[in-house]
């Protein structure tokens, strides 16, 4: 049915001005701002064309309580290394065996071989993960 009609995904924050500054200067990707006054909003732009809209809810914000963006890099340490060198924060959840980089490895065949979380301005949480 939807097979061959454009779709993206969303999500929200609590301050579209913080969520641009990171998403562009930390992240480092493209982003669009599209609106004007309350109906302002951003598209991300992900490698590959895709898009992501990033809309405001103000106080109404609630984190999503999931990872919203997850980015596949080629090297997770020197992807979490450049993360904290611009000031990002790891999450450590329960249950998961984190290293002293935070990053959760796995030696086995299934999964990803790390993955680290973080989160955005708005507390909404991102990955990077290594296949």
């Amino acid at each position: 049915m939807f097979g061959s009609t454009p779709a993206f995904s969303s999500f929200s924050v609590d301050d579209l001005d913080a969520a641009r500054t990171f998403y562009g200067d930390t992240l480092g990707l493209q982003v669009a701002e599209e609106g004007t006054g309350d109906m302002r909003m951003l598209f991300l732009t992900l490698a590959g064309g895709a898009k992501v809209l990033v809309y405001p809810k103000g106080d109404q914000h609630a984190p999503a309580s999931f990872t919203v963006l997850n980015f596949q890099v080629d090297d997770i340490d020197a992807a979490v290394a450049a993360l904290k060198a611009k000031g990002v924060d790891f999450q450590r959840y329960p249950g998961f065996d984190f290293d002293d980089k935070g990053i959760v490895r796995n030696t086995g065949n299934e999964g990803p071989a790390g993955i680290a979380w973080f989160t955005d301005p708005a507390r909404n949480v991102l990955a990077v993960m290594q296949d």
